[in-house]
């Protein structure tokens, strides 16, 4: 085990996963009324498992059929990075909150919410691009060590989901000040920026 490259790993999958969105929220939401938390932590944390490995495992064989793709998606994903940061940045300006969509519904049965919960995983583009395109393109950077990036990345995934799902009642009064979210918003934009400057440097 290359640990250095299971916490680069760690951190990159916690960077792009702790992003403030609709999966997150209802994840949030579960753990604030207690239903369902560790089905609903499951599925989020496998869901991101499985295309992590996906993305992991075939970059490099894509890579040795389609040299040019690598530089492509770096520089791509570098772009997208600089973009997310910005956004994260404008929110840390702007929000004013975001427990909102955790404090709304009402109970749901198992089927129902995990029904829901799926599909905010796998019908948001965006799970696609960071797991698959972006932390596979960035496996590419350890020849020889993508397992323990890939490893690192999927336990980002488990200890975020969880920590979220089973801490969202400690974790309440922190999430309900808006200060609280605009400090972790800037924390990302950094984090983005960091990673893009990684990847450019890099190549």
């Amino acid at each position: 085990m290359n640990f250095p490259i299971f916490l680069t790993g760690l951190t990159m999958g916690l960077s792009l996963i702790v992003a403030i969105g609709a999966q997150n929220a209802f994840v949030l939401r579960q753990g604030l009324k207690g239903e369902h938390v560790l089905a609903v932590c499951l599925a989020c944390a496998l869901s991101d498992a499985v295309l992590i490995a996906v993305g992991v495992t075939g970059f490099g064989r894509i890579m040795a059929v389609v040299p040019w793709l690598d530089p492509v998606l770096r520089y791509g994903g570098a772009a997208f990075l600089f973009w997310y940061g910005a956004k994260s940045l404008r929110s840390a300006f702007r929000s004013a909150g975001a427990l909102g969509a955790a404090e709304q519904g009402g109970a749901g049965g198992l089927s129902r919410v995990l029904m829901t919960c799926l599909a905010l995983t796998w019908l948001n583009p965006h799970v696609y691009l960071d797991t698959v395109v972006l932390l596979g393109t960035i496996s590419t950077r350890f020849p020889g060590a993508e397992p323990a990036f890939a490893l690192g990345a999927v336990s980002g995934s488990f200890l975020f989901f969880f920590t979220l799902g089973y801490g969202a009642v400690w974790l309440r009064p922190l999430f309900a000040n808006p200060r609280a979210w605009r400090m972790l918003e800037a924390v990302i934009a950094l984090i983005m920026w960091a990673i893009a400057l990684k990847l450019l440097i890099g190549g």
